[in-house]
């Protein structure tokens, strides 16, 4: 019971707040190189500019600097948190964050509070102003069904400018003052507390603002009603924006602060008044021996200020001298609708517009003169500064913090210092006030004290916890002169929080019933992102030597000792530790002690058990008065733990073997099943063996079934005479039911003894159960490997179920028993199906038996003919409970295959396994699949086909009849049992439907592995109805494919050319190479939407069954659900889209410059594209503009040249061999005449040039077939009869032999000319034979009419090429 501190609650996003206060200290991700491979950011984030060049790095000095700032940056926030923790402001010059409380689950799994950003934005309304101080200042609600806890916190912030503004939880400002010119250098409030004593004077609520050289105090009262009424008013303004209501006046008062040079910090005493002896001495030093004396005390306000000269300064207000100011509020309503002005003798500003604004700034409005207040008194220190004041609870007391790094403690009522800490430079302090638990006393002979018995009045103890930054550490002092009692070491980052205040709205009515859970103080860690609290316990301010709580205190710390102690005598270990217990008198410290000795590893059974008894046997020898019934309860407790945990481990000990054999038929009987049945069931549990490889959870401690006493009392206790499992996970539940049966099921040790040990000692049958279950499930493999623990499984369940209470005697067959419901519920939650359905069947087996024989009592006593059996026969077939079970384990039998199939493993690996495909398939259980929907059984043999990358045609043939000759590898005998077993969830469209969203959805996961897309393509082709098909590839489209095809679009339409891997990166968010397969996987799913359309209206829409023990599934659409609901696509806008697609294809493959995409469509085909392909657009028709058909014709010619190119150049890199990969079978040339057709292009155009170019590169038997195709053989003709010119120029020309030149001076001048004028550079390959361009010739003759102009010529050529021949 000493000092400790704890944390409170934690910040969901601390992050996010600072990078909003400090936009500079926001982590940016430095470059490509630094990104992590396995997580692949989303490429829809806006972080594309992280693939540019990275910044140079600064130095390591400046680096280690913004570490620093990092983690200190809290330290130059203005902070402040609620005292009832609702809200928590984070302010920084302009800006300010608003974190309210959430209850979220921790990673523990247990509920905690997390702070999150409410709001965030700027608050300052004034250029150039700037937040000094805040406060969240909670109000009590009005309503008499209050619970206590706050209607509503207001935010008051001040700033440099003077202002002082009220904010809601929302940031909406409700009221701003301008009370003073200069800046608000403070703000603190005091909230009504009810006196402790009857002459202490109360105290009224009040907010405190302080000036360099004012102080202005706000009435409470006042305050309060004036927020109610402008948060009203903002509610109004917000529904009508019209109504404007004058909120109350404002009672303030503001003090012109004298006689003093600089104040940082002040504290507002209140209210007090002077004995008379007091009053005559202040009288005489104030106005001489010979001053008057009223009758009366005046009453006084008391301020106390810290700066320099004087270090600190006391002023004395006397109540009743001046009238207090009044101002009337000028409403601020933060609404769209409202913009209005409210001026009073205050001058309240709100929302302006422009013009009204500046108006403002430029005549502010008039300022109330301060009262002149003369400092009274002080502690001149002319070389000490004053830092901070913090006032103690009961205002009797203030810490004071100054520059030589000293903490000074100060008498408030007598002005003098009586304290002072050295060493805690940039100190933050608060106190803490703890009253005292009148439970917790214990009488002491000869006190006859109000404080020595349970009766008298509560005593209330003052700590002083001083954080000291630089050090990193938390200190809590006892004052006035009390030693230090606690010190933490928390961090050199922290912020020391200490309201000072409650809730504000308060009065001594109200406040006695309410009961407001506050803190007093807290700690902000911002590197953990916790906030802690300190809690101190009362007798920590108990400092005299005689105190029994100190000794006990003493006593339990060396217990602990000697608890840690490394080689304990055991001789006398035992009575050290009987002699420590007698020897603490408080009872809480006491079970404190005897709870530090149960839970130690050290201690024998023995020795707890002789302690425990010790300690009851003392308290039942005292006087029934004297003894603490808690205490009793809890060694009573514990020492029926400790019996049981002694009577099991004997149990567990004892040699114990059953020789009763065991054999199948035996088997058979046990579990009512015959022998088909049960060689069916040992076959699939056989294959569920060999597939799972799932390593079994094994504890240290429970290895034979053992499990330390520690850890016993742990999971166990006793709560009104009965035994109850503490909430405790599922690995402990295994540890204590394998300490309770593990031996049992083993067959070496007495079930029945062991039943009636536990049900004797108050365990209920339900937790038993529990408990077996929790064993059995978790210890599959060996269960599987030990048939004869099936037996003992058999009759433990049948012991437990014949214990009282188990089954509810007044159970009618015709309703679900809650005792079979539970073990039900049990195989359905675990994910160890093979134990799971051997303990169905047992279960299954026995609640049949008790069915039966309770059964045969009944009409026993009814009928006694021979129909006796034959009803009883009757009675079982409408036992609802049988045909939950017969139902449990058809669904346990199909949830067992499925996971055989998941888990086995491929015969060869894969050879280019990614990451995704090599995770491990989670494990499946009834529940899981009954809340999955419709779709769960194929999603998840979605994802092991994923993980195994088997080809759709793969997945066809293991649906087809088993082929003697030729056996199946196990994976396809496992997938055909699996079609077997769900005939409808794993129709091979509806598989293939998944399987194709399995692989598009783990591409989109990384789109580098274009292979899943491509494999997604696949699957979806082989879906047989078009409805299915139509909507899985709609959904394709619109969920991964639109958004990267546009971005890809424009990015290719910006730079011109098919762009480079860093824009694709960026952009698209995938490499160059990956975008191209990309562009073709589209154009392939495009093309597959467009032929599912044609046949949708030839075939109907199919009708998604489900397998009977399987209708009562619930969860999410499937995702063939999801298809056929989607409508229709509209045919021509996925030609136009597939148009495009081909055309970016084309580009990306063949790496073609200077072309835009978008430039080959007009404006009403540019507005159609990525719009929803169901819809119907506007698209081109009629005639086309000449310009548009040229640069299509160009551009279609560039993909044939290109094409011919990447088919036939000797020369091509490897890199285009690489982007060619994936289009390397598709044919470009008929691609390209298609698009021609649907660009109003001439395809005899693109065909001419097809063979132009094929005879360009020397395939002349390829041309000779192209040219088949042509229409306009007389033009191609003509081409071709330029191309037979440019190879006999360069065969003449360029080679010039001597028996060339002869041939040149022969041939006929007009030739000779025409051949000169030729440029044989155009040809592509000029090392073809002269035997094929006299071929070509000929050709070219047979194409030429015999009028045409260039028939002469032609025939020239044939001379001139026969003459060739012969040389």
């Amino acid at each position: 019971m000493a000092c400790s501190i704890v944390q409170f609650c934690s910040f969901q996003d601390l992050q996010s707040a600072r990078d909003f206060l400090f936009p500079q200290l926001r982590e940016e991700t430095p470059g490509a190189l630094r990104r992590d491979p396995s997580k692949t950011s989303n490429w829809e984030d806006d972080s594309w500019g992280a693939w540019e060049e990275t910044e140079p790095q600064e130095p390591e000095e400046e680096g280690n600097t913004s570490k620093t700032q990092k983690h200190s940056w809290l330290q130059e926030c203005v902070l402040s948190l609620s005292p009832t923790s609702d809200l928590m402001v984070i302010a920084r010059e302009q800006k300010a964050a608003f974190l309210v409380p959430k209850w979220k689950h921790s990673d523990k799994g247990k509920e905690e509070m997390q702070f999150a950003v409410g709001w965030s934005g700027s608050v300052s309304a004034e250029e150039g102003e700037y937040v000094t101080s805040a406060l969240c200042i909670p109000l009590a609600s009005q309503k008499r069904s209050s619970t206590g806890r706050p209607d509503w916190t207001c935010i008051v912030v001040g700033f440099t400018s003077g202002y002082v503004r009220f904010y809601t939880e929302s940031g909406v400002l409700l009221l701003a003052q301008l009370l003073n010119e200069d800046r608000v250098l403070q703000l603190k409030c005091r909230t009504y507390e009810i006196p402790r004593h009857p002459g202490v004077t109360e105290q009224n609520e009040e907010l405190s603002i302080l000036y360099p050289a004012a102080i202005v105090t706000i009435d409470g009262f006042s305050l309060f009603q004036s927020l109610r009424a402008c948060r009203n008013q903002v509610a109004k303004a917000a529904a009508s924006g019209n109504e404007n209501i004058q909120p109350p006046p404002l009672a303030y008062k503001k003090w012109g602060l004298q006689d003093i040079d600089t104040i940082i910090d002040h504290a507002s005493i209140g209210i007090m008044t002077l004995s008379p002896f007091d009053q005559m001495k202040t009288a005489s030093n104030i106005g001489g021996f010979n001053a008057a004396i009223k009758n009366s005390p005046p009453a006084m306000s008391q301020y106390i200020t810290v700066g320099s000269s004087p270090f600190t300064g006391f002023f004395y207000a006397l109540e009743g001298s001046t009238q207090p100011l009044l101002s009337h509020v000028a409403l601020a309503v933060a609404s769209k609708l409202t913009s209005a002005l409210f001026s009073a003798a205050s001058g309240w500003l709100g929302w302006k517009s422009k013009h009204e604004e500046e108006t403002v700034q430029k005549q502010k409005p008039k300022m109330e003169p301060a009262t002149p207040l003369a400092v009274r008194f002080g502690l001149p220190d002319s070389r000490r500064h004053g830092e901070s004041i913090c006032l103690s609870p009961c205002n009797t007391l203030a810490a004071v913090t100054d520059d030589f790094g000293r903490v000074i403690l100060l008498d408030v009522a007598r002005g003098i210092a009586i304290r002072m800490w050295k060493g805690y430079r940039d100190a933050q302090i608060g106190w803490i006030q703890i009253v005292e638990d009148l439970h917790e006393r214990v009488p002491e002979k000869g006190d006859f004290s109000p404080f020595g018995n349970t009766q008298g009045p509560s005593r209330v103890a003052q700590f002083l916890v001083i954080y000291a930054p630089r050090r990193g550490i938390l200190e809590v002092w006892s004052t006035q002169q009390g030693p230090r009692v606690g010190a933490f070491n928390v961090g050199k980052h922290c912020r020391l929080l200490y309201p000072g205040y409650k809730i504000m709205g308060l009065n001594n009515v109200t406040s006695q019933s309410w009961q407001p859970q506050t803190y007093q103080i807290c700690l902000v860690d911002p590197v953990s992102a916790s906030v802690k609290v300190v809690n101190v316990p009362f007798h920590l301010a108990l400092s005299d030597k005689k105190s029994e709580r100190a000794k006990d205190l003493h006593l339990v710390k060396k217990l602990a000792a000697l608890l840690r102690a490394k080689s304990p005598r055991p001789d006398s270990f035992e009575a050290e530790i009987k002699e420590l217990i007698l020897d603490i008198k408080y009872p809480a410290t006491k079970k404190q002690a005897l709870e530090s000795i149960l839970a130690s590893d050290r201690v024998s059974f023995s020795c707890l058990r002789n302690v425990t008894q010790t300690s009851m046997d003392t308290l039942k020898n005292q006087e029934l008065e004297s003894v603490d019934e808690g205490l009793l309860q809890f060694c009573a407790s514990k020492l029926k733990l400790l019996h049981l945990y002694e009577s099991v481990s004997q149990l567990n000990t004892l040699d114990f073997h059953s020789d009763t054999p065991f054999s199948d038929n035996d088997l058979a009987v046990l579990l009512r099943l015959d022998d088909k049945e049960l060689l069916k069931l040992r076959a699939l549990l056989e294959k569920y063996k060999q597939e799972n490889t799932k390593a079994t959870v094994r504890f240290s401690e429970d290895a034979d079934g053992v499990l330390p006493v520690k850890t016993f009392l742990e999971y166990l206790d006793y709560e009104k005479d009965a035994l109850s499992i503490r909430k405790t996970s599922e690995e402990e539940c295994v540890a204590l039911g394998s300490f309770f049966f593990w031996k049992c099921l083993h067959g070496e040790s007495s079930t029945e003894d062991m039943c009636h040990t536990l049900e004797s000692a108050g365990l209920s049958p339900q937790q038993l159960l529990s408990l077996l279950l929790s064993v059995w499930l978790s210890k599959e493999k060996d269960i599987l490997d030990k048939p004869q623990s099936v037996c003992c499984l058999h009759t433990m369940l049948s012991l437990l179920s014949k214990m009282k209470v188990a089954i509810d005697e007044t159970w009618d067959s015709q309703s679900v028993s809650p005792w079979w419901q539970q073990m039900r519920m049990a195989c359905i939650q675990s994910e160890n199906n093979g134990a799971a359905l051997l303990s169905a069947h047992v279960g299954h087996s026995v609640a049949a038996q008790m069915s039966s024989s309770a059964t045969d009592k009944k009409f026993s006593q009814m009928v006694l003919d021979a129909d006796a059996e034959a009803l009883t026969d009757s009675w079982e077939a409408l036992s609802l409970d049988t045909e939950y079970w017969k139902l449990l384990l058809r669904q346990l039998e199909d949830c067992l295959i499925l996971q055989t199939l998941l888990h086995s493993r491929a015969s060869p690996p894969a050879a280019k396994a990614s990451s995704p495909q090599t995770e491990p398939l989670p494990r499946l259980s009834v529940k899981k699949l009954l809340e999955g929907g419709k779709g769960g059984i194929a999603d998840s043999v979605a994802k092991w086909i994923f993980k195994q990358d088997l080809s759709p045609e793969l997945l066809k043939c293991a649906n087809r009849e088993k082929d003697v000759e030729n056996p199946d590898e196990p994976r396809e005998d496992l997938l055909r049992l699996a079609y077997e077993q769900f005939p409808c969830s794993l129709e091979l469209d509806v598989l293939h439907a998944h399987c194709c969203w399995e692989y598009v959805v783990q591409w989109n996961k990384d789109p580098e592995e274009a292979r899943f897309l491509v494999r997604s393509i696949e699957h979806l082709r082989h879906i047989l109805n078009p409805h299915v098909q139509n909507g899985i590839s709609l959904m394709m489209w619109n969920t991964f494919l639109v958004k990267r095809f546009s971005a890809a679009t424009y990015l290719m339409d910006k730079v011109g050319k098919s762009p480079k891997d860093r824009l694709c990166r960026r952009d698209v968010g995938m490499s160059d190479t990956a975008l191209t397969s990309f562009l073709g996987s589209c154009l392939d799913l495009l093309q597959t939407s467009l032929e599912a359309d044609i046949s949708r209206d030839e075939v109907q829409v199919p009708v998604l069954d489900t397998e009977d023990a399987w209708l009562s599934v619930e969860g999410p659409t499937s995702i063939v659900e999801l298809a056929l609901e989607q409508k229709p696509i509209h045919y021509p806008l996925v030609e136009h889209h597939s148009i495009l697609c081909s055309i970016l294809y084309a580009a990306m493959s063949f790496s073609l410059k200077s072309v835009k995409p978008l430039a080959l469509f007009d404006s009403k085909g540019k507005n159609a594209f990525f719009k929803d392909l169901t819809s119907i657009q506007l698209l081109p028709s009629g005639e086309m503009d000449p310009n548009f058909i040229s640069v299509r014709q160009q551009f279609l010619l560039k993909v044939v040249s290109a094409a011919v190119q990447a088919q036939h150049s000797k020369d091509r890199d490897p890199s285009a061999r690489a982007a060619d990969t994936h289009g390397q079978d598709l044919n470009w040339t008929a691609l390209a005449v298609d698009l021609a057709h649907h660009l109003q292009v001439s395809e005899d155009v693109i065909r001419r040039h097809y063979v132009g170019e094929l005879y360009s590169y020397g395939a002349d038997l390829l041309g000779e077939e192209a040219i088949l195709q042509v229409q306009d053989k007389e033009v191609l003709a003509s081409q071709l009869l330029v191309l037979t010119g440019q190879r006999l120029a360069h065969a003449l020309f360029h080679t010039q032999t001597k028996e060339g030149m002869e041939l040149l001076a022969r041939l006929p001048p007009t030739l000779c000319t025409w051949l000169k004028a030729m440029n044989p550079q155009d040809l592509q390959n000029t090392g073809v034979p002269v035997a094929a361009t006299a071929k070509l010739v000929h050709k070219v003759m047979e194409l030429l009419p015999e009028k045409h102009g260039q028939y002469s010529l032609a025939l020239h050529l044939i001379e001139a090429v026969e003459a060739m021949a012969t040389l």
